[in-house]
């Protein structure tokens, strides 16, 4: 079977029985999200390649040592021991990481691809992107944190739950409120029939 048809629970059996490509396959699985992460949260791309590469070392570690155990979660629990070796870079420093934007963040917003538009039009979208960003920023921080790892980053409610350490339930209700309250700043008239869709 080739290495991209195997499951991560399977790549890591056979990586600590010796078959070293099989670790290449699972970084290269979850390298982009991992860095994308990263840079999300420390806004400088140096620091981020930094923090990239101690996180695989730690996962080389870890499961050299054998005090990774394999519960079918790889994806998240890599995503964790970034979160952490962040967490650990702010109490070093003594500062406090953020979820507030700055140009190089705001940028991702702006890659949606605006094509054959008309100049009006296309300073509309742009007006209607920057808006939905303040917006997005004034959330309070835990709200404001999980629209951008479910829409910025595409990541599951399961995902966001195991990497902020909360239930699904509690990262669905962060959503939730988020969704009000960006309608709110937004002042968004929904009807309750499309609510219930």
């Amino acid at each position: 079977m080739e290495l991209h048809n195997r499951t991560d629970c399977e790549l890591v059996k056979q990586y600590i029985s010796g078959e070293f490509q099989c670790l290449e396959e699972l970084i290269n699985r979850y390298k982009n999200r991992v860095f994308s992460y990263i840079v999300m949260v420390v806004k400088n791309r140096e620091l981020a390649e930094d923090i990239f590469q101690d996180t695989f070392v730690k996962v080389v570690r870890s499961l050299d040592s054998g005090s990774y155990k394999d519960d079918g979660r790889f994806g998240p629990w890599v995503m964790r021991i970034a979160h952490n070796l962040i967490i650990d870079y702010y109490r070093r420093n003594k500062h406090l990481p953020t979820v507030s934007g700055d140009d190089e963040e705001k940028n991702i917003f702006n890659t949606i691809g605006i094509l054959d538009k008309n100049v009006e039009d296309d300073y509309e979208m742009q007006q209607r992107h920057s808006d939905l960003r303040k917006c997005i920023e004034n959330l309070p921080a835990e709200q404001c944190a999980v629209v951008k790892y479910r829409y910025v980053y595409d990541m599951s409610f399961k995902e966001i739950a195991d990497l902020t350490g909360v239930s699904i339930n509690t990262a669905l209700g962060r959503m939730r409120y988020a969704l009000i309250n960006l309608r709110k700043m937004m002042n968004v008239e929904i009807d309750e029939q499309d609510d219930l869709l």
